[in-house]
């Protein structure tokens, strides 16, 4: 699937409220603009290239980026699963600097759901052109979501 047709799915996907999300919205001009799609029946994914205006050390993307990705992945796996829910607590851990231009592959998947408590995953790694095992792992972090009743369902 193209880049236009992931964000025309994503924008079709995403609740209403959101297209200023500074990582996800559609209509903010400053932010990442990134599009998340299911991945598989838990998760979600997305591409995303490190960009010049991102950048924190010289020639490195900022780690409060990369951990705004992973925050976002793991709200979109709850919501492909018709949740809603916040992260009250995020163990992140930069495994490795990410240099500008790279272009990295975003996962986030839920482990276990227990009443309105959710435990997940995100993981940034190196895209790699053809399906490989071994994507060079970038960043993980484990989460705790709390599920909340979302505007729709009020």
């Amino acid at each position: 699937m193209s880049m236009k047709a992931d964000l025309e799915l994503s924008v079709r996907l995403r609740p209403k409220n959101v297209r200023a999300c500074y990582v996800c919205g559609p209509d903010n001009a400053r932010g990442l603009q990134v599009a998340f799609l299911t991945d598989g029946a838990r998760g979600s994914r997305a591409l995303y290239t490190a960009r010049s205006e991102h950048e924190g050390w010289p020639g490195l993307l900022h780690g409060g980026v990369t951990f705004s990705l992973m925050d976002e992945a793991l709200g979109w796996a709850v919501h492909f699963q018709g949740l809603y829910g916040v992260t009250a607590r995020i163990d992140t851990r930069f495994r490795r600097p990410i240099p500008i231009g790279m272009r990295v592959v975003i996962k986030a998947w839920t482990i276990d759901q227990r009443r309105r408590i959710a435990t997940a995953r995100a993981e940034v790694r190196a895209e790699v052109r053809a399906e490989a095992e071994g994507q060079a792992l970038l960043a993980e972090a484990d989460a705790t979501i709390f599920l909340q009743e979302s505007e729709n369902q009020k």
